[in-house]
């Protein structure tokens, strides 16, 4: 199994590069962000409860998303492996993804982080906000979660290198050549 966690701030260009992964290695993605906006879409429960955290630029609670992303899991029987976009963003959700990779004999094959400085990010973001009209793509909420993932979800970088599972991926640059660099790394592992 590949099971392969994307790293990095919002707006580094984790969802792009994970549809290039899906598309070469033939794994299933799981994006926390797009089941959760689906979620809010569709008017459930947990979408009601997602969108008053992510409206303020929150992380979810652990229990929810680990729920949440162990279904999803095994939803995808003879899987080849998981590319996980969003997930885990603090030490406990590593912790909690291990543990539930462990019960099922599997484990995170790489973390792959996805580097690109602060006001990259901005720019980034703000565009994609113009482009594609995503209410959490504004300049405060974009604020709120850079300083939410400093915060919280950059710890898990050095959790993974303890784990020796970390790359690091320059994510400044051409797509092709940053997906180059994640193939190289993927391809190393075997």
């Amino acid at each position: 199994m590949l099971n392969i966690v994307i790293f990095g701030a919002p707006g580094s260009g984790k969802g792009t590069q994970s549809e290039f992964i899906v598309e070469k290695y033939g794994i299933n993605h799981v994006s926390t962000g797009d089941v959760l906006r689906g979620e809010m879409k569709n008017g459930t429960e947990l979408g009601k409860i997602a969108k008053g955290y992510m409206d303020e630029g929150k992380l979810l609670p652990d229990d929810l998303i680990v729920d949440m992303l162990a279904s999803k899991l095994d939803s995808f029987e003879g899987s080849k492996g998981v590319i996980f976009d969003g997930f885990p963003r603090t030490i406990a959700q590593a912790e909690a993804l291990k543990k539930m990779l462990a019960a099922r004999g599997q484990e995170v094959s790489v973390m792959l982080d996805l580097e690109v400085p602060e006001d990259e990010l901005m720019v980034r973001l703000i565009k994609r906000g113009q482009e594609t009209g995503r209410a959490d793509d504004n300049e405060e909420t974009i604020k709120n979660r850079l300083v939410v993932y400093h915060s919280q979800t950059a710890p898990v970088i050095d959790w993974y290198k303890n784990d020796g599972k970390y790359q690091h991926i320059d994510g400044v640059g051409s797509m092709e050549r940053i997906f180059a660099d994640i193939c190289a790394a993927i391809d190393g592992l075997k």
